[in-house]
């Protein structure tokens, strides 16, 4: 199987008028107390009208019921709230569109009701769930002969989406699914270096790798501490250039885009046990959300220059392991003694992000599934954020809000770094009790960005999530490409960092 997924997805038609009878399914959003006459408005009016007068609606509910037509198309309703949020928008939608498990539709008709901008919020958590049904993560089982997918999505009635951006954040939100889910030995460091150059090829985009030659002579030692117990040198860190029309290359980018990519995490001499270990092939989330951002920006044509850097390597146990109590000097000078080799993400971010804070961008983010602490702090519902710009809190959090991939800031004060003080080092790694680890790592992390470049950091703890979240329905989300798109590109964070 291709490390990449098949590059299809659904046709989409705006305000298509087609029969009911051409449809599969039909999926209807309605307010929580609707009107009569809004079924009117639906095929085969009177079944709608039967599936709505069974009980009381309450906010959330899903019916069912099949039209009369001679495809006997699949009908689902959900109800809404008037003041529901994008997030519960997203979790009725995915619901609906479980209903349909069982049909298998090719061809989906979707509208909603009620007031403009609500109807038009229901509508696009339609449109993204439909998406991301439509899609199948990779499988190495005996292919089904009867399996049936979403091929055509029909937006009935007068309802009006951004199909572009639509498209593009969907299909943003399936490669980082795809890529996650990947087993470690198909997305190794050499495969994924070479699914990389692939989509970069695809995009128009350049691409550099920097091996581990390349990363001594920058002084990436943290880095290569992780990466020094691999059988094979095949490690390194991917530099991704993205720049709209003719802006060249060689400036520095208005964004840098950050991902951790630890392959498969052993915890290295300070071993996990099998429990904790078993998922570990998804702990290079962060940098499939940076790379599939960045792809995303590409196919938009965003008006922004962005580059990507993915930290790609394993985290193994062997006799070239880094140890605790070892000292490594990082890219920027900074000294850091090692507690804990199972604290390996902010070893390669913290090099990454020296890197990337070389070519002075605008703004820096970096996305990783970082720290449990942040799992215990949130569950996987929401995701936590940092920022070393006061300013930038309210527009990351709104991010969230509006994407419906939904982020907490946490505390980010300077009084922390005390319980990183070391005595032979210039920081610790980590701490020996964990407590407010999600906290430290961010301390920890900010130490290698310049105080002058704004940044963010996103600790993944929403990356999987058992029974899914929001309109996903699997266990990986994928969960951070449409808050990405949703910050630069409709939160304008770039602008409101200029007017600060």
């Amino acid at each position: 199987m291709s490390l990449l997924p098949p590059s299809s997805s659904p046709e989409i038609v705006k305000n298509g008028v087609q029969a009911a009878g051409e449809l599969d399914a039909v999926l209807a959003i309605v307010p929580d107390a609707p009107e009569k006459e809004i079924f009117r408005r639906l095929p085969d009016s009177e079944r709608w009208q039967e599936l709505n007068a069974r009980a009381q609606p309450r906010p959330g509910t899903v019916r069912t019921t099949v039209l009369s037509n001679r495809q006997q198309s699949l009908a689902v309703l959900g109800y809404i709230g008037a003041d529901a949020s994008t997030f519960e928008r997203l979790s009725l939608a995915g619901r609906m569109l479980k209903e349909t498990e069982a049909r298998g539709p090719e061809t989906v008709g979707l509208i909603a009701f009620g007031q403009a901008a609500p109807a038009q919020a229901a509508l696009d958590a339609l449109v993204a769930a439909t998406y991301a049904k439509a899609f199948s993560l990779p499988t190495y089982r005996v292919p089904s002969t009867d399996e049936r997918h979403i091929k055509r999505i029909v937006v009935l009635g007068n309802g009006d989406i951004d199909t572009r951006y639509a498209a593009a954040s969907a299909r943003g939100n399936n490669l980082a699914r795809w890529l996650t889910a990947l087993p470690p030995n198909m997305l190794d460091a050499r495969g994924y270096h070479r699914a990389i150059a692939e989509l970069a090829r695809r995009h128009d985009l350049t691409f550099k790798w920097l091996d581990e030659r390349a990363l001594r002579r920058a002084g990436a030692n943290a880095f290569l501490a992780v990466s020094a117990a691999n059988e094979e040198r095949v490690a390194g860190i991917a530099h991704l250039k993205y720049r709209p029309g003719r802006r060249k290359a060689a400036g520095s980018p208005d964004i840098a885009l950050v991902g951790k990519g630890i392959l498969f995490d052993t915890g290295g001499v300070n071993l996990k046990p099998h429990r904790s270990m078993l998922d570990m092939h998804t702990d290079m989330g962060g940098s499939a959300v940076a790379l599939a951002t960045l792809l995303a920006l590409a196919e938009l044509r965003a008006p922004i220059a962005a580059d990507a850097w993915l930290a790609i390597t394993e985290n193994n146990i062997g006799p070239r392991a880094y140890r605790p109590q070892e000292v490594v000097r990082a890219a920027n000078g900074v000294t850091i003694q090692v507690i804990h080799t199972d604290a390996e993400g902010r070893m390669v971010l913290a090099d990454t992000l020296a890197l990337a804070a070389r070519t002075k961008p605008k703004f820096m983010i970096d996305f990783a599934t970082l720290t449990g602490a942040a799992v215990h702090a949130l569950t996987e519902r929401m995701s936590g954020v940092f920022t070393n710009r006061p300013a930038l809190v309210d527009k990351l959090v709104a991010a969230g809000r509006a994407s419906g991939e939904r982020v907490w800031n946490f505390p980010f004060d300077s009084d922390y770094d005390s319980d990183l003080e070391s005595k032979i080092a210039d920081i610790l790694q980590c701490t020996t009790d964990g407590k407010g680890d999600h906290i430290l790592a961010a301390r920890f992390l900010s130490r290698f960005v310049p105080q002058e470049i704004p940044w963010a950091h996103v600790d993944l703890s929403s990356s999987t999530r058992t029974g899914g979240l929001g309109h996903i329905n699997t266990e990986i989300t994928g969960f951070g490409v449409r808050y990405a798109l949703e910050l630069i590109l409709k939160q304008q964070v770039l602008e409101s960092l200029e007017t600060a």
